[in-house]
């Protein structure tokens, strides 16, 4: 597969798993920001964005609203349990859904 047809978002996400695999970020690692990742690649925030989402569904990375996002102790693991780590990104995004959640019914509660 040749650069050109590789989307920007894809580019993070090997970037991200290439620094993983090295042992260059290792479990508990906070990845740069959105607004860094953002210049460092020369793309939008909603790429970056992007590339997040899919590094949590491959359960690479979870994200603390206002903390950041940070490499999963499964991502470092040599297991190949690709079932147990769905099942941790899938409950990472259940919980941070439910924190939104929580935060849009609060602010309906005060209106």
């Amino acid at each position: 597969m040749s650069n050109e047809s590789v989307q920007p978002y894809q580019r993070i996400v090997q970037d991200v798993r290439d620094r993983i695999r090295s042992g260059e970020w290792t479990a508990g690692t906070k990845l740069p920001s959105t607004r860094e990742l953002a210049e460092e690649y020369g793309v939008a925030a909603g790429t970056v964005q992007r590339a997040l989402t899919e590094l949590r569904t491959a359960g690479l990375v979870y994200s603390h609203q206002g903390r950041g996002s940070f490499i999963t102790s499964t991502a470092t693991e040599s297991s190949n349990d690709s079932t147990a780590r769905t099942l941790r990104a899938l409950e990472e995004q259940v919980a941070d859904l439910t924190a939104r959640l929580e935060k849009i019914e609060k602010g309906r509660d005060h209106h």
